[in-house]
């Protein structure tokens, strides 16, 4: 993967970076970093979540917490992580996941340290929110992509 925002192939095609996000559940803190990159990368990044062991339905706290921020991720559904998910991205953002994401050579690994929303309120969230969207940003200068929406 280079520096910048898309690569070419051999046959002079242009290819988006993709990055990956793992929790245990898929219904907080992947699903708000999801939906944080969709909207500041708008579109330039290819954007996947996923849990190790999803849950019903995403977290309440956590819509509304985006919501605030003008971000709809109502219609998301957790998914479960396989490995064709983790093989088709560049970047795999691991969120307490632990053990159970799969490694990959190859493939860039982070893992973030967050709090978990799981049973918490929007009050609580909403500081999580926040630091996604810090290191999104963050994210998206090492992808050399230019933030919109910010």
């Amino acid at each position: 993967m280079t520096d910048t925002a898309t690569d070419t192939t051999t046959d002079g095609a242009t290819t988006k970076p993709s990055v990956l996000f793992v929790c245990v559940h898929n219904a907080g803190r992947s699903q708000m970093a999801t939906g944080w990159l969709r909207h500041l990368s708008g579109g330039a990044v290819e954007v996947r979540s996923a849990g190790s062991m999803p849950a019903d339905q995403i977290n309440p706290a956590a819509v509304e917490a985006m919501l605030e921020e003008g971000i709809d991720i109502r219609a998301e559904k957790p998914k479960v992580l396989t490995t064709e998910a983790v093989q088709a991205s560049d970047v795999v953002v691991t969120m307490g996941c632990g053990d159970a994401c799969p490694f990959y050579p190859g493939k860039r690994y982070e893992d973030w340290k967050l709090e978990d929303p799981a049973g918490q309120g929007v009050e609580a969230v909403r500081p999580i929110r926040d630091e996604i969207r810090t290191r999104i940003l963050t994210l998206l200068t090492e992808l050399g992509v230019q933030p919109v929406n910010a």
